[in-house]
């Protein structure tokens, strides 16, 4: 992923938050026949390796399992994101050199790819997505409200993920490289859209 230096993310536990917050990913893998990609949810387990290990699981159906994997795999999080209008910057009105861009946050990780389908190590993972999701409902859905043998034929029909990542990347591009009247504006603009990721956005955008 291109990142100018003002752009970068190197915080680990930010970096990490980016991804949890950003729910469901984008798996892509290269195979000899071109490039695959599945969105999942994902989830992370910080204690495995210096950036963590990722956890998930595909329909069995799906061939991106299928075809040996040629390179490591990526994984794509998106944060929330906004248009910017050149008309919110001050430079408009001051000589009028300015264009449209985009603001974002984005993670970008890497690493060997892991297709299993042991039942318990799929039962775990099952169990682990579902408690995270489910956190916060009242009262949350678990596995064990389903019967057993339900749940067993459920997860012959999926293939289980593991992820170990040796390389992570994050990106904030928040008009970091615009001068502060210039972020006020964009920030000002973004308050006020209709789009509730906008308004997030909003609120990132450094002062």
């Amino acid at each position: 992923m291109y990142t100018p230096i003002h752009f970068k993310t190197e915080d680990l536990p930010e970096i990490h938050g980016i991804m949890r917050a950003a729910r469901l990913s984008t798996l892509v893998t290269a195979h000899a026949d071109g490039l695959i990609g599945t969105p999942l949810p994902l989830f992370l387990d910080e204690s495995e390796g210096p950036f963590g290990t990722l956890y998930g699981h595909l329909a069995k159906p799906n061939p991106q399992w299928k075809t040996p994997v040629t390179s490591e795999g990526l994984v794509i999080f998106n944060g929330p994101d906004a248009y910017v209008t050149p008309s919110w910057y001050v430079a408009k009105r001051e000589h009028g050199k300015v264009v449209p861009t985009w603001n974002y946050v984005a993670v970008h990780t890497y690493g060997p790819v892991e297709f299993f389908e042991d039942a318990d190590r799929l039962l775990t993972v099952v169990t682990r997505l579902t408690g995270i999701y489910e956190s916060g409902r009242e009262p949350p859905w678990q596995v064990t409200d389903a019967p057993p043998d339900f749940i067993q034929g459920q997860l012959r029909g999926i293939v289980g993920l593991r992820i170990p990542i040796t390389r992570i990347e994050g990106k904030r591009k928040l008009s970091q490289n615009r001068k502060t009247e210039d972020r006020e504006g964009v920030a000002a603009g973004l308050a006020v859209s209709d789009r509730p990721e906008e308004r997030e956005v909003s609120t990132m955008i450094p002062r």
